[in-house]
């Protein structure tokens, strides 16, 4: 499966290598989890996507996430699991095949239930492949051999259980309440899958005529056709203005029907005129007023938005023509009294993309209070689940508390057929209302039960409505683990570890998975819930097949490669909850931050490539681990290598606490400015002089030691994040054989050696890396050819940085193309070495013991010798003259006295560094640049190295062209015209780019002065 060769091919090719590694994970089955197996259980369910759809960025987005996530526990030795499946999608399905049906001119009924549904699973086997595989495509981690299908025989067994233990346990009735009702897909809808938009609309004025002829009351409302339904007009009974007419009636315009005025409380007095009309079939307000006050309930709506024999004259005119009808009969009749535009809410079905209708209808509903109630004890007392970011549990809480019985009926044939049979034998053949019932788990029971109450010759049929999509989706946590049945997953990997998803289906989906899952398990179906921000658009808005601004990720993978897509998506993520902005082209499909993290990985690559091209063809492995050796110099790490381990191992601890804190976009971050900085672009510069097959052997084995450990440590890093690219470079790196069934992915996630970070060095090195590239900034602003070799003095008042500098001397020439390296004091520090007190170290102590004791012998010997004749003169004479050499020498000046007592006496010196000679303050170079990195000033002496005149008059030239721009952008902005008439933007731009060019002169002429 992988080369056989020790090296990478000299260019990354994205799609051969994740189309290959995606093959082999699936084919060895990697991924399949085992319940077994034992240890910790991580498991994550996905979200299932809608059978009927395709890949969107919300879909790639939540999956690298999961994935993500998913891979990294499992890389901590951690039992994971990660479930796939796809749901049903009762609508959508449905809509999208009686499109299909209509444009060859046939209906469902026309068709048929049984034939109908032989072609939605047909559309489906056509259909599931495309999102499966594009999850494939993904490079999600999951175990394939557990697929689930919300209409599979084992999920739909869950349904059947959830529903018949609902029901027995008086959790499920059926009764006749006002729903939400779409005229487009003709069914109910819950409140969940109700969009409230804002409109441009009217409020229109009507006078109802008191039946007693004394006058009439002004109604005011935005749904004029729905007057034909009014039972009664109400006002409250507190609003002194109409306290009187309460108890009295009045006509009906055009129905001519005789309806009373209550009073209720639940009237506004401050909307319209404080009297409102009173439609109890069609708004959900009037329902329960028309329950409170036994208000007769008129339906004069069809379900396909039509008006039906209750609308009299208007029967059969589409609700909104009826509505410009209605209006101009009231108007021709003298009730209309004026007309106001109203900005208002309008309740859409989030499916049918209409208007919804408040219907009276029989439907069948859960009561949501006791299993709300018991999710508000797991919330309350035990924090359960979990959310990231904690914000939102506020957000469930209140959803939680505020929710009303769910309308779990659905008008559609597509889904799972409610469990309930009907004696329709004793309703003339047809279900009514009130037609005989059961709840059965199979068409034997239900037959069993309605046979012992009407008889062997009873007529049955089965409900012909399904139930709500999201009644399966909330068993989803653990119908795909085998409930009701206790199977080895479900001890194993329930409750889940984590939900990922987005904030804006904690509605939908989480709250009926919390609230399915308490009652059915007794536990909450994940330990936490991470909700993550959406995917906007290059301009910050939300994505949506209405605004016509979705970016298709599969465009993005087919340009840059899948790894890029998922790096980016998680990369961009600032904090848990936050939504990330997607740049991109649409005229050219190019995403400049996509771009970026292609680029990542070309670095990657092509440092892999040079590293093992370093290795004389020998695996990490065969290597070595690199470590400290301080008995004796034969493998000890260098600078060099223990900095970059030091960095190595605290990126691993900062990854491993962001991960387990869900900071995968900081986590990403890390990763990338370590693998490109540190390791990249610096180590692997810093130890070529040390691969070079003439460099000290012990020193290049340490070298490769260091490289392949880090490198491989990386490649583990950075795999949950980019799985494709990381398992390449890994079996190559290792040197897996052919058939090798070995997967990086199955590997241990690196662990931190606190030991060996070394929070001094880091520091010290950010000095030397800060210097490096400030010489090279001078290079650069000097054209100083990239071969020439150049001088550069270092100065600093800091011992501390002295010896910094002078420990990393040969990195700063070998990186910075520096000949003559001068680590320099300032002058205050020079000055003030003198003055320092002199310390006398334990070697000097006995030096000068011995020294005394050497004097007192030759002082015996030269009493001896005086006493012989002409010798004691001789020696008299030498010895005047050398006393006389010696103090001329050594302390007649303060320099030489210096000079002479530091040969006895040495300032204190930090010892984990070489320590640097105090030189003498080099004279000030007449013309060189200067640059500063802490407190030290790095010059670059320019005699001799560039023409000095020809860039001066370069620099010249370049600030008179700068200053001209300036001359003409302050111009423009004198002028109050431009100020006030341009855009705010423009005039915006225009200050920016001034302030950069006088910043720009500022600098220029900062570099002419130091030229002078």
């Amino acid at each position: 499966m992988t080369a056989t060769i020790t090296n990478l091919p000299s260019q990354y090719d994205p799609f051969t290598t994740e189309a290959k590694w995606q093959k082999f994970w699936e084919e060895n089955q990697v991924y399949k989890a085992d319940p077994k197996a034992g240890g910790e259980s991580y498991c994550i369910v996905i979200p299932p996507p809608n059978v009927t759809g395709s890949l969107h960025m919300g879909h790639a987005f939540d999956n690298s996430l999961i994935d993500t996530l998913v891979r990294y526990h499992r890389m901590k030795g951690e039992n994971a699991l990660y479930l796939p499946g796809t749901d049903h999608a009762s609508i959508a399905v449905h809509t999208l095949l009686e499109k299909q049906l209509k444009a060859e001119g046939k209906t469902r009924y026309e068709l048929g239930r049984e034939k109908f549904l032989e072609r939605a699973w047909q559309w489906k086997e056509q259909s599931k492949g495309t999102i499966v595989n594009q999850l494939r495509r993904l490079g999600v981690s999951v175990d394939w051999s557990r697929e689930r299908f919300t209409l599979d025989e084992g999920l739909s067994k869950a349904v059947l259980e959830a529903f018949n233990s609902l029901y027995e346990e008086g959790l499920i009735y059926r009764g006749k309440y006002l729903v939400n009702w779409c005229p487009e897909s003709q069914s109910a809808v819950s409140d969940l899958e109700v969009e409230a938009k804002e409109v441009d609309g009217n409020l229109w004025h009507f006078r109802y005529p008191l039946t007693d002829g004394s006058g009439y009351v002004e109604v005011a409302t935005t749904r004029p056709e729905t007057m034909l339904g009014d039972t009664a007009v109400a006002i409250n009974p507190n609003d002194e203005r109409y306290q009187h007419l309460i108890g009295r009636t009045v006509t009906l315009p055009i129905m001519n029907r005789e309806i009373p005025i209550i009073g209720d409380e639940l009237v506004d007095p401050s909307f319209g005129t404080g009297c409102v009309k009173v439609t109890p079939a069609h708004d959900p307000n009037d329902f329960e007023m028309g329950k409170r006050h036994s208000l007769p309930f008129i339906n004069i709506m069809n379900k396909d938005g039509t008006l039906n024999e209750n609308a009299g004259e208007f029967q059969g005119q589409d609700r909104f023509v009826a509505r410009k009808n209605v209006v101009a009969r009231l108007e021709a009749d003298g009730f209309l009294l004026k007309v106001e535009d109203y900005k208002h809410s309008v309740p859409y079905s989030d499916r049918g993309k209409v208007p919804v209708e408040p219907l009276l209808s029989t439907q069948w509903f859960v009561k949501i209070r006791p299993m709300a109630d018991r999710c508000l004890e797991f919330l309350d007392q035990k924090n359960s689940p979990r959310f990231v970011p904690q914000r939102w549990t506020k957000v469930y809480r209140d959803w939680l508390v505020k929710l009303k019985d769910w309308c779990i009926s659905r008008q559609l044939w597509w889904g799972h057929q409610i469990p309930a049979w009907y004696a329709v034998s004793e309703t003339g053949g047809e279900i009514t209302d009130n037609t005989p019932f059961v709840v059965a788990r199979n068409d034997a029971e239900a037959r069993e039960k309605l046979t012992s109450k009407f008889g062997e010759n009873v007529k049955i049929e089965r409900d012909p409505d399904v139930l709500d999509t999201w009644f399966s989706s909330g068993l989803w946590p653990f119908s795909t683990l085998g409930w009701p049945e206790q199977t080895e997953d479900l001890k194993t990997y329930y409750p889940t570890s984590v939900l990922v998803t987005g904030f804006d289906i904690i509605f939908f989906w989480v709250a009926r998975m919390t609230m399915m899952a308490g009652h059915f398990t007794g536990k909450m179906p994940f330990k936490d819930v991470y909700i993550h921000g959406l995917v906007l658009d290059e301009n910050g808005k939300k994505m949506s097949k209405t605004a016509n601004n979705g970016i298709d990720p599969l465009i993005l993978m087919d340009k840059y490669g899948t790894d890029a897509l998922r790096y980016t998506l998680i990369k961009e993520v600032a904090g848990a909850g936050q939504d990330i902005r997607m740049d991109y082209n649409r005229k050219t499909d190019e995403s400049p931050s996509v771009e970026a993290s292609r680029n990542f990985s070309n670095k990657l690559w092509n440092a892999a490539r040079f590293v093992m091209m370093n290795l004389d063809g020998q695996t990490p492995q065969q290597l070595g681990e690199p470590h400290p050796s301080p008995l004796s110099r034969e493998g000890e790490l260098e600078l060099s290598d223990r900095w970059i381990l030091s960095r190595y191992y605290r990126v691993v601890q900062q990854t491993r606490s962001y991960m387990d804190n869900y900071g995968l976009g900081e986590a990403a971050k890390g990763l990338y400015d370590f693998i490109w900085g540190d390791f990249c672009d610096w180590y692997i510069e810093l130890v070529k002089s040390r691969l070079q097959k003439n460099a000290d052997p012990a020193s290049r084995r340490v070298a490769q030691q260091t490289l392949a450990y880090v490198l491989e440590g990386i490649l583990k890093l950075l795999n949950p994040f980019m799985p494709h690219i990381t398992e390449e470079i890994w079996h190559t790196l290792t040197q897996q054989p052919t058939d090798s069934k070995q997967s990086l992915s199955l590997q241990l996630y690196p662990e931190a050696q606190t030991s060996l970070i070394d929070s001094a060095l880091e520091e010290q090195f950010e000095l030397l890396i800060g210097t490096i590239r400030t010489i090279r900034n001078l290079r650069a602003e000097a054209d100083v050819k990239p071969g020439v070799k150049v001088s550069v003095n270092l100065q600093t008042d800091s011992e501390k940085e002295r010896q910094i500098l002078t420990s990393g001397q040969s990195y700063i020439q070998d990186l910075a193309k520096v000949e003559n390296l001068t680590i320099a004091a300032g002058k205050q520090k020079q000055q003030s070495i003198s003055d320092e007190k002199p310390r006398i170290g334990w070697t000097k102590v006995v030096a000068i013991i011995g020294a005394i004791y050497l004097l007192r012998v030759g002082l015996a010997i030269a009493d001896a010798i005086d006493d012989i004749p002409l010798f004691g003169t001789f020696f008299e004479i030498v010895g005047f003259g050398f006393a006389t050499w010696f103090v001329a020498r050594n302390l007649l000046s303060s320099q030489a006295r210096q000079k002479f007592w530091q040969q006895f006496f040495q300032p204190t010196a930090n010892k984990s560094l070489p320590q640097a000679e105090a030189s003498q303050q080099p004279p000030e170079p007449e013309r060189a640049l200067a640059g500063v990195i802490g407190t030290v000033q790095v010059l670059l002496p320019l005699a001799g190295v560039v023409d000095i005149e020809a860039y001066t008059a370069k620099l010249q030239k370049r600030l008179s062209k700068i200053e001209a721009d300036i001359t003409s952008l302050t111009a423009r902005l004198s002028n109050p015209k431009f100020v006030e008439q341009a855009p705010a933007n423009v005039v915006q731009e225009v200050r920016d780019t001034l302030a950069e060019a006088q910043k720009q002169a500022e600098i220029l002429r900062d570099r002419l002065r130091q030229l002078a």
